[in-house]
């Protein structure tokens, strides 16, 4: 059974830098983009970040510059360092695995998602 375990969120003032990681379990992702979507409070869940099992990468506007995403294959884990937080960056983060995409519909495989909220 896939298995996705997000940690590293929390309370951060605005300015600040948190780091998420995500393992995977169940089998091998090396050849899947691995993905960090968030949902904020009243809003729909909304694509953030994504990487290809080789580094080739994908960001939202509104993070770039800010936010990078990373993986380590043979740890099955993904990261997402996150600098120069903003309150609008507070949601919960979900990971994901599927195909290369921006779409919600292209991962299959989800995670509980992790509280980040950022402070003014």
């Amino acid at each position: 059974q896939v298995q996705l375990v997000e940690s590293g969120g929390g309370l951060v003032q605005a300015g600040g830098s948190l780091r998420l990681s995500c393992a995977a379990s169940g089998r091998t992702f090396s050849s899947n983009s691995m993905a960090w979507f968030r949902q904020a409070p009243g809003k729909e869940r909304e694509f953030v970040a994504t990487i290809t099992w080789n580094g080739a990468t994908l960001y939202l506007n509104s993070v770039k510059g800010r936010f990078t995403i990373s993986r380590d294959n043979a740890k099955n884990t993904v990261y997402l360092q996150m600098n120069s937080l903003k309150p609008e960056d507070t949601a919960v983060y979900y990971c994901a695995i599927g195909a290369y995409s921006s779409s919600q519909r292209s991962y299959e495989h989800w995670g509980q998602g992790t509280q980040v909220t950022v402070s003014s």
